[in-house]
């Protein structure tokens, strides 16, 4: 189903649409420097009026290396339901640069609230780590859950995967190397979840289809592929275009989720940078006979 709703006005990234009327391509540093003015003000805008009813375990090193970056959350409604309630794994979005679990406490306790164990989850960022890093500490919280979510009252055999913006393709790229091995072999990933204790996946604004950036006038610049490459793999000379379109393959969860995919929710927006990479998405997984809710905002 798609139901389209009304505009809205404002949000996080309006600076970021009158940014584009100047930079043809916004490159990597601009991005970084959007998001932080962004950060503090909409951590404590978005976390305003804290939801009831909800218990959580805060900060959970789920490597066991002190990191940051290797913390989550846990929610859960108060008082626990009757039996092991589904789980709901959340990725935060940022451009792969930027972002912290912390401004989507508020989003998951909702969640939580509404019947299921949530897990917000940290994770390392370019340019510093690469996607590889990155979907490698995403396998590792799904460990971790896999491991003790049962005793939080989770049921690690109902999961639903989600995420917004860059956390939405990070969702999408594990749920698809469950059940596609070249993916998981490209990452050096042992997926930590059988394909099927996933039984759903959330798609908030992803940045579902690579092949966006090589659109003329897209917003943001080829450079964000380069920056998700291996560190000294990043093309030069004639053939750089095609060789980032090669490793755009392996970063475009369009291009793995298949019939084996689960039910999956889209939303998006006409302003959003990804609008097209998500109604492609919602076309490709409708043509795999997968069923797709979505949710288009004007």
């Amino acid at each position: 189903m798609e139901e389209r709703l009304r505009p809205r006005s404002g949000g996080v990234f309006s600076l970021g649409r009158r940014a584009r009327a100047v930079l043809r391509r916004v490159p990597v540093w601009a991005w970084r420097l959007l998001m932080h003015s962004v950060k503090n003000a909409e951590r404590v805008r978005f976390n305003a009026d804290p939801v009831p009813g909800v218990r959580s375990w805060r900060d959970i090193d789920f490597v066991g290396d002190h990191l940051p970056s290797h913390r989550l959350d846990v929610m859960a409604p108060e008082p626990a339901g009757a039996g092991p309630l589904p789980v709901y794994v959340y990725f935060h979005g940022g451009g792969w640069t930027s972002g912290d679990k912390e401004p989507l406490t508020k989003y998951c306790a909702s969640q939580a609230a509404g019947g299921m164990v949530v897990v917000n989850v940290n994770y390392r960022k370019a340019p510093r780590f690469q996607l590889g890093h990155v979907l490698q500490d995403a396998n590792a919280a799904l460990a971790w859950v896999q491991a003790n979510i049962g005793r939080l009252g989770g049921d690690p055999g109902r999961m639903v995967l989600g995420g917004d913006s860059a956390g939405g393709q990070i969702a999408a790229l594990m749920a698809a190397a469950m059940f596609r091995p070249l993916l998981a072999q490209h990452y050096r990933l042992a997926p930590a979840l059988p394909a099927a204790s996933v039984r759903g996946l959330v798609q908030h604004c992803s940045v579902a289809d690579f092949s966006v950036f090589f659109d003329p006038g897209f917003v943001l610049s080829l450079n964000f592929i380069r920056m998700l490459m291996p560190h000294g793999s990043a093309p030069a000379g004639r053939d750089a275009r095609l060789r980032l379109r090669e490793a755009a393959h392996y970063m475009s969860p369009i291009e793995w989720l298949d019939s084996r995919c689960p039910p999956v929710f889209i939303t998006t927006s006409e302003r959003d940078f990804f609008y097209r990479a998500n109604m492609n998405l919602i076309a490709s997984l409708r043509n795999h006979g997968v069923r797709v809710d979505s949710l288009v905002y004007g």
